[in-house]
């Protein structure tokens, strides 16, 4: 059976009214985030802003950081680290891995 685009996370389906009215945020903050490139959603051909599900996941979190007293400057930089830390753990997992085969290698001999 073919997958639905609702299936698709990373597909852009939500409009700004869509997304505002599901959030409960107002499509200003919706525009501002854009603006700031917090969150950048992908554009229709008529140049409407379409946000993915994952999108709209990071813009609820976005708008719990806000409610707790951070800035835009700040959720940038809180949505950096956790992107970084992110990097890192899968870095450390893919030295984990090598680390287990060389060590495999070597108890074979």
């Amino acid at each position: 059976m073919p997958s639905l685009p609702l299936d698709d996370a990373d597909r852009p389906l939500f409009t700004v009214g869509q997304v505002s009215e599901m959030l409960e945020v107002q499509q200003a903050f919706l525009r501002r985030l854009d603006e700031f490139a917090v969150v950048s959603p992908s554009r229709s051909a008529g140049g409407q802003r379409r946000y993915t599900r994952n999108e709209i996941v990071v813009v609820r979190y976005v708008a719990e950081l806000i409610d707790g007293g951070l800035t835009l400057a700040a959720v940038r930089r809180v949505l950096a680290l956790e992107a970084r830390v992110r990097e890192l753990e899968a870095e450390r997992d893919a030295l984990r891995a090598a680390l287990a085969r060389i060590r495999a290698e070597d108890e074979s001999r």
